[in-house]
């Protein structure tokens, strides 16, 4: 069993930063892809980015491309999701997934694909 918690959400101005953190307890291997999912009201939740542990291979949604950063911390065994140049539209929940599984590819953006879920962390963008 994987444990996931999130933190690091809250209020910033548009065209600011964010540094979210997943914390990953339990049986994470090198064998695991992290993802970041978000889920704005009234909308899906929708895929962010995602890492695969080993090796580090990186995968963005378009929306996000040159604007977030994820990465790991493998003496923390945490994921982080570094986020700058904020909009308005960044505005979700955002959740952190993971799935035991050595092949990332464009399967890595499905929620459905993952098996373990965190409980999410606001992050609300101001005009």
């Amino acid at each position: 069993q994987v444990q996931l918690v999130e933190s690091g959400g809250g209020l910033v101005q548009a065209g600011g930063s964010l540094r979210l953190s997943c914390a990953a307890s339990g049986r994470i291997s090198s064998n695991y892809v992290m993802g970041w999912f978000r889920q704005a009201p009234g909308k899906e939740r929708e895929f962010v980015a995602a890492l695969r542990w080993s090796g580090g291979s990186t995968y963005y949604a378009d929306s996000v491309k040159g604007r977030f950063t994820i990465s790991r911390d493998n003496a923390k065994n945490e994921v982080n999701l570094q986020m700058n140049s904020l909009k308005l539209e960044d505005t979700a929940v955002y959740y952190c997934a993971a799935k035991n599984d050595y092949g990332m590819g464009p399967w890595a953006s499905s929620v459905r694909w993952y098996s373990y879920w965190g409980q999410g962390t606001q992050v609300t963008v101001s005009s």
